[in-house]
């Protein structure tokens, strides 16, 4: 087991990850009471479970780029200052 201080995981931790990749387990030590294992994630730990994750419809194709919002959005301001004026 690889026992290292947070500070050392910090510095190292794409070496440390990489090792436990490799199936090392690795104890990081926090404070004079405090310690974490670090463990690969499963299947089972996903955050979002799978029946969640939707599938791609028509909303998705409906959708449009940051750019294409931004560039709408200037031209709705252009034409409401120029209501504006007349």
């Amino acid at each position: 087991m690889l026992i290292v201080t947070s500070g050392e995981f910090r510095a190292n931790q794409k070496n440390y990850l990489d090792q436990v990749d490799e199936g090392k387990e690795l104890l990081i030590l926090r404070g004079k009471n405090k310690s974490y294992k670090v463990l690969p994630a499963t299947e089972e730990d996903r955050v979002i479970s799978p029946e969640y994750i939707l599938e791609p419809d028509e909303d998705l194709a409906r959708a449009i780029t940051a750019e294409e919002f931004i560039e709408g959005a200037k031209q709705h301001i252009r034409e409401l200052f120029s209501q504006k004026k007349q």
